[in-house]
């Protein structure tokens, strides 16, 4: 991967300002689970691993949609594993590594088009590495064409999702709205094909309190209270979740998997499903926050500040915990003894963001309640294979 990042940074230095001023800044990552999954050859972690790793550093390096790009590099990923596995010509079984390298690379290309000879370059390698015992036998060109094949048609599949196409409109003018900053609204997965979903409406969930409500109030002054009285801690809480909490969450699921030893397949399989059961939750996120278009916490109190900006998009519910309800729900389902450190993790990235002064505690708790339904939806409808 260091090498991958040094060729990032000479094609940067070629191109020369051609990103805009949206690359996020690098953030800390989460501690990991387990301590020794550090120890780990890259061959017992797998391909999947590797590249959805390389995917994550790609993104801190340009930035781009995240959740987008995760879901087609995993679901690619995922199916031409299947495909390897089940193929053969002759005596010739396709490399796995291989079939997800080559998926990889064909949807990174998509995306990080200024990267394209890096992640070639990092294909090569990854083709030149003496490869684990049980890949030994196995043919990396096969699962490399194999790979690529996936890779394309799920590009296909992914410029048909109606993704930023549907307009959600203007918002309600008056007391208890939210008011755009005059940026472009931020539209998440709004109109989007789901994965699982029936429509985007699905989810939904019911009104938040009325503004100027006792529930309200109570919850308007907590943010309040919070604001005037931000620790230090908070504030890296704030600060360590932004902007995407999904790319952390991508993150543990490359550790769990490394530290339970998951095969090719189990891991390209755990990080689709999550992947693509945070899509959804982000498709039934934006459609309830464009059904309410509620006020934000520092819109209705301006004294409430906000050291990590303000999004453009109307507050109710929190797109953070929508996604991280997703996240927790499929790892739980496939790493049930890490429960615990999952509601922990989930627990934080939720409650950053009030610390951050941009949600009230009802955006957090309805957040979190559909990114757990869509994640359910996503392990019982199945379909990604």
């Amino acid at each position: 991967m260091k090498r991958l990042l040094l060729l990032m940074m000479g094609f940067t230095l070629i191109a020369g300002g051609c990103q805009d001023g949206s690359v996020p800044t690098q953030s800390d990552s989460p501690a990991t689970l387990s301590e020794a999954g550090g120890a780990v050859k890259f061959w017992e972690a797998g391909s999947s691993v590797r590249w959805n790793r390389i995917a994550i550093d790609l993104w801190r390096a340009r930035g781009g949609l995240a959740g987008r790009i995760n879901a087609y590099l995993s679901l690619a990923q995922y199916r031409a594993v299947l495909a390897a596995q089940d193929g053969k010509v002759g005596s010739t079984h396709p490399s796995l590594a291989a079939a997800a390298a080559g998926a990889s690379v064909v949807v990174l290309k998509q995306f990080y088009p200024l990267d394209a000879a890096a992640l070639e370059a990092e294909l090569e390698a990854q083709r030149l590495e003496t490869p684990w015992p049980g890949e030994r036998h196995r043919d990396f060109a096969a699962g490399e064409a194999i790979g690529r094949d996936i890779g394309t048609e799920v590009l296909a599949f992914a410029a048909t999702d109606n993704f930023g196409v549907l307009d959600p409109g203007s918002p309600p003018v008056g007391p208890g709205f939210w008011t755009s900053s005059g940026a472009p609204t931020v539209r998440g997965n709004y109109g989007a094909r789901p994965f699982f979903l029936t429509s985007g409406s699905e989810l939904r969930s019911p009104p938040p309190p009325a503004f100027g409500s006792p529930e309200f109030l109570a919850a308007l002054a907590e943010v309040r209270a919070v604001s005037d009285n931000r620790t230090a801690e908070q504030l890296a809480i704030a600060q360590k979740w932004a902007p995407f909490s999904g790319v952390l969450f991508s993150e543990i699921a490359a550790d769990l998997i490394v530290k339970h030893r998951r095969s090719e397949v189990e891991a390209a399989r755990i990080l689709a499903y999550a992947h693509a059961a945070e899509f959804d939750a982000n498709i039934a996120c934006f459609d309830t926050k464009f059904t309410y278009w509620f006020i934000r916490p520092p819109q209705a109190d301006p004294a409430i500040t906000t050291p990590i900006g303000l999004p453009n998009h109307p507050s109710y519910p929190s797109a953070h915990s929508c996604g991280t309800g997703a996240w927790v729900t499929v790892l739980a389902d496939a790493f049930p003894s890490e429960r615990p450190a999952l509601a922990a993790y989930a627990q934080e990235a939720s409650i950053s963001r009030l610390y951050a002064g941009i949600h009230y505690r009802f955006d957090l708790e309805a957040g979190e309640a559909i990114g757990r339904a869509a994640g359910r939806l996503a392990l019982e409808r199945g379909g990604l294979e």
